[in-house]
């Protein structure tokens, strides 16, 4: 018989049987590691060729498939295609194996040919979800986590990991507060907790607690996210998991052969909606419409009226089509001893908005080697640079900024002088504004670039001196040094020349030391457990500089000490650090009754003395019904668990030294001497002590057909304690404000999801649905006081936007009810309190930020090659309140573009019940609920159709997979919003989120992309 091959992993299986054997290590079309026979057998007379395939459930060839004969070392594997051809004697029994599906032995008889339809081993499947400082079966969860797997995460190329998870867990809100190139993301966890502190969850990189957002990170290297929403699973994070905690895993290596990916994909993005603005034409109507109005003389004739035409609309000097690059390739393997990952990506992202863009450039480095039998290392790096060029950020007054001015600019201007210069447009008209600025100023002429390079690596020594006990020692970095360069030249309108540096450096030392004791007695009592203690510092330092008057523009930034007025520097030092112990004990019990205890204590640096440490207990309980012997039975239900958890969260809402009585720098003047000083600051120091989240739970966990309908709902009451938040004192103590733990938020809710494998074989469709309602309430404040915020200057309107007020939901919109329009056409505002005026006292509530429900949609169809994906997500009972329709709107009498519809629909004496008001400049304006939109939308966020190319047919044994594909983004949305995108937060989305003022629009986009497996 000819010599046979077989897998270097099986044959080091039956090594102690096959004593007369020696292995060689030699490499094949698959680059498999075989062995081969020492001897020649020969050749029986009854030996037969037996062809075949191995396939999956659904038809799909397994390639490396080990295909063996029954207690011998005679073997194959299953080339690319899932192929296999042996040579065996008649009647022996071929095991075929693979890993995640059941083992199959088959006798051979007289058959040439025998094909192989695998089926999957569940119990090898069991999913395995990651928790705080350990793993557990997903069966045997007893707290709230929701997971999102690789395929998703990548599903299209985003500048932050995050916008990946939008509308795929339910109860996380991912708000994208602008669509500028690697702009804001915010995530709110079962709504929003805190009012002075951040209400961002903590993001967990590979067991490092990550500082702030993870934009380091390509989607394409994340294997998994799980999101821990409950107190039972984020009380093991102490007082940084009030929030939630998002825990985030890189793709690792694998024992076997190498493995490289590749995917790239090219997008072209767009404005998503142009805004109806007025022509030429009509804009210069309304102007004079406005000027007899106000009893002054026309600013045009008939004849100039009748040039204007459709005029120029700025929306296309600013707006462009952008590309975006994302490539990323990932090599991965390793042998018993060690498995390694290391990859590279590129994200290129130029912005929709001329002269802005992001760039990161990332490496990673995963790698496990096993020292000894009991001794491993675990080294995981990531080295990132990331490179952002800003025009503009939304916000300012009227033309001062590229956005506003692409609005308000006159139609009948143009961006450039005859001779080639920009045209001043505050001068063409003497009706316009002084503060209009040509748009051209902020594309050409200011630079503002943001360079940073973030470090984050972490090591870990793993002992295991028994199966069961396993010891973790572990120490990371990250460090983060950021330098953004701001320059506005001297072309710029009025400007002498402008220049600032601003450097910052941020760098937290980690040290993790845990033990771990994972123990099965008697087939019926399993224990899971973990104790341990940490230490994280956080260490930030910062620098700037800047100088006005400038003789060149040629040095720009590098060259401050030449400007003729130099700016006073500055600089900047705080460091804190936290030192905690953790424990949490899970326990099961014949496989139908689960317990969780965790605790964890954490000792802080920001705290008074006496509150520096807090304590967070918290425990859960889960039946899994289904187990139970009255309902084991049921060829319906597969899975029923009942789950309760309660818990204590903490958040650190304050700054590293806001109980100690700071000392200010300033200077003062004695007789001729200007000296500089140290005084007690503003702000007196106060005894504080943890923001604590108390959370209870109970959900439902549901499998239907064989888990083929899994189905998950939670209820849960969510109430934050000792909100810290800053407190006004009598100015005759000398200081003016001082922080206090001063009053409660409540947030309940419930959260239900669906995930169903509606068809399988050939045809194959997998859906997963979600939905979350949440409700908050401010329950108390100090002495009952309302807290107002969100304070805007657009026009004549100067005032504040948002309040909190006890009873009443964090951040809702506050100001004046309209009441139409009085004999001259001005705006009417109702008396509420019917004391015939019109001030603070007529206040009500006319918006609510917060979504009633928040939902996503996320369906997959496999046909033979080919797969169609499409992905919804929406909110639904949130309001904007729209400040950039503020001026653009009512403004009148300063030479602002407006939408068009102001020039159709205006009071008159022959339309009173207009939708705005005369046209006059003496138009008076309030923050009313004018300005408060629905904010709802529903959007396809993704859309994909992707074919896999049938690489068997082309005889190439160099793919393992390839897969190429078209794609579009936020290609369709509705809404019933009147501006650019429903979803902005100009402010943030904390206490002030809802805001639209002059926000960077979300772009649409097209995406073609090929993903390669070698």
């Amino acid at each position: 018989m000819e010599a046979q091959k077989i897998s270097l992993y099986e044959f080091l299986q039956r090594i102690s049987s096959q004593s007369a054997l020696r292995f060689k290590q030699v490499n094949n079309n698959l680059n498999v590691t075989m062995v081969e026979r020492a001897e020649e057998i020969p050749k029986s007379q009854d030996d037969i060729t037996v062809t075949g395939s191995v396939v999956d459930e659904n038809g799909n060839p397994l390639p490396g498939a080990t295909i063996t004969v029954e207690n011998t070392s005679i073997g194959t594997v299953s080339d690319i295609d899932g192929n296999f051809s042996i040579e065996v004697d008649e009647g022996v029994v071929l095991v075929v194996s693979f890993i995640g599906y059941q083992t199959k032995r088959i006798t051979v008889t007289n058959q040439s040919r025998i094909d192989i339809q695998m089926e999957l081993d569940e119990s090898a499947l069991e999913e395995v979800v990651v928790v705080g400082y350990g793993t557990v079966k997903k069966s045997d969860l007893t707290g709230a986590v929701s997971q999102v797997k690789s395929e998703e995460i990548n599903a299209f190329p985003t500048s932050n990991v995050m916008q990946a998870l939008s509308g795929r867990a339910a109860g996380v809100q991912v708000i994208q507060n602008t669509g500028a190139p690697g702009g804001g993301i915010s995530v709110r966890i079962r709504g929003t907790n805190s009012i002075q502190g951040g209400n961002e969850p903590l993001y967990v990189i590979d067991g490092f607690p990550f500082s702030g957002n993870p934009t380091n990170l390509n989607n394409f290297d994340i294997e998994s996210i799980e999101v821990l929403k409950d107190a039972s699973a984020t009380a093991i994070y102490g007082s940084r998991g009030a929030n939630g905690v998002v825990l985030i895993t890189t793709k690792g290596g694998k024992e076997g052969t190498t493995k490289v990916d590749f995917e790239s994909s090219y997008s072209i993005q767009s404005l998503r909606k142009r805004l109806n603005l007025m022509n030429g034409r009509e804009y210069a109507e309304l102007q004079n419409m406005q000027a007899s109005n106000d009893n002054i003389p026309p600013y045009f004739t008939q004849e100039e009226l009748a040039d204007f035409g459709e005029g120029y609309d700025w929306q296309d000097l600013v707006f462009q089509n952008a590309p975006i690059l994302n490539t990323s390739l990932n090599i991965s393997g390793g042998n018993s001893k060690t498995q390694y990952a290391i990859s590279g990506s590129y994200f290129g992202q130029e912005g929709i908005i001329k002269g802005s863009d992001y760039n990161r450039y990332s490496i990673r480095t995963n790698i496990t080697h096993k020292i000894s039998e009991k001794i491993k290392i675990d080294f995981n790096n990531t080295l990132t640079h990331l490179k952002t060029e800003r025009r503009d950020s939304g916000g300012g007054h009227r033309g001062t900024s590229m956005i506003g001015s692409s609005i308000m600019a006159a139609p009948i201007s143009q961006p450039y002088n005859e001779d080639g210069s920009y045209n001043v447009l505050a001068n063409e008209f003497p009706f316009v504004a002084p503060d209009i600025i040509n748009p051209l100023n902020f594309i050409n002429e200011q630079h503002n670039e943001i360079k940073a390079n973030v470090v984050l690596s972490n090591l870990a020594f793993v002992y295991q001196p028994t199966k069961e006990l396993t010891l973790r020692i572990s120490g990371g970095i990250e460090n983060r040094d950021d330098r953004e360069d701001s320059y506005t030249t001297r072309n710029f309108f009025n400007s002498p020349g402008r220049a600032s540096v601003n450097t910052g450096q941020f760098r937290s030392l980690l040290s993790e030391n845990t033990l771990s004791y994972n123990k099965t007695i008697a087939d019926r009592h399993q224990i899971n457990s973990v104790i341990g203690f940490t230490f994280q510092d956080f260490l930030n330092t910062s620098l700037g500089a800047s100088g006005v008057g400038f003789l060149s523009d040629a040095f720009e930034t590098y060259s401050l000490g030449s400007a003729e007025t130099p700016g006073i520097p500055g600089s900047g030092y705080s460091y804190s650090a936290l030192l905690s112990y953790l424990g949490r004990v899970n326990y099961t019990y014949d496989n139908k009754y689960l317990f969780t205890v965790s605790f964890r204590s954490d000792g802080s640096s920001r705290y008074s003395p006496g509150n520096k440490w807090g304590y967070f207990p918290s425990g859960a309980v889960a039946w899994r019904i289904s187990e139970e012997d009255f309902i084991s039975t049921s060829s319906v239900l597969s899975d029923l668990k009942l789950r309760a958890s309660w818990g204590m969260t903490g958040s650190q809402a304050i700054s590293p030294y806001a109980t100690l009585n700071q000392l200010s720098p300033g200077r003062t003047i004695f007789g001729n001497q200007l000296y500089n000083t140290f005084a007690p600051s503003t702000v007196l120091p106060g005894d504080l002590k943890w923001e604590t989240t108390e959370q209870l739970d109970i959900g439902l966990d549901v499998g239907l057909l064989d888990d083929r309908i899994i189905f998950n709902a939670d209820y849960y009451i969510k109430n934050t304690r000792d909100l810290l938040n800053t407190v006004r004192l009598p100015s005759s103590m000398g200081f003016t404000t001082t922080v206090q733990n001063v009053g409660q938020v409540q947030n309940k809710g419930v959260e239900f999801g669906v995930d169903a494998k509606v068809l399988t074989g050939q045809f194959k469709w997998d859906l997963y649905g979600n939905i979350a309602f949440n409700r908050n309430r401010v329950i108390s404040l100090h002495n009952g006081e309302d807290i107002l915020g969100a304070f805007v200057n657009v026009l004549v309107v100067g005032d504040n936007l948002t309040i909190l007020r006890e009873g009443r939901p964090i951040g809702q919109f506050y100001g004046y009810v309209e009441d139409g329009y009085n004999e001259n056409g001005q705006i009417k505002f109702v008396d509420l309190n019917n004391d015939g005026n019109i001030n603070d006292n007529d206040k009500t509530y006319i918006g609510d930020p917060n979504p009633r429900f928040i939902y996503g949609l996320n369906s997959s169809m496999t046909y033979n090659n080919f797969e169609f994906r499409f992905f919804i997500q929406g909110t639904h009972g949130n309001d904007i309140f729209n400040v950039s329709s503020i001026p653009s709107t009512l403004d009148f009498g300063q030479g602002l573009n407006m939408p068009r519809e102001v020039f159709y629909d205006h009071w008159s004496p022959e339309n009173p019940n207009a939708k705005y008001p005369r046209i006059s400049r003496n138009t008076a304006a309030r923050v009313s609920d004018r300005f408060v939109e629905d904010g709802s939308f529903l959007r396809f966020r993704n859309i994909e159709l992707a074919y896999s190319l049938p690489l068997g047919n082309f005889g190439s044994n160099t793919f393992k997979r390839a897969q190429i594909y078209i794609s579009a983004q936020n290609f369709i949305t509705l809404t019933n919003y009147s501006w650019w995108d429903p979803e902005v937060n100009s402010r943030g989305a904390g206490t002030q989120q809802g805001i639209d003022h002059y926000s960077y629009p979300i772009p649409k986009s097209f995406t073609t992309g090929v993903r390669l497996g070698f």
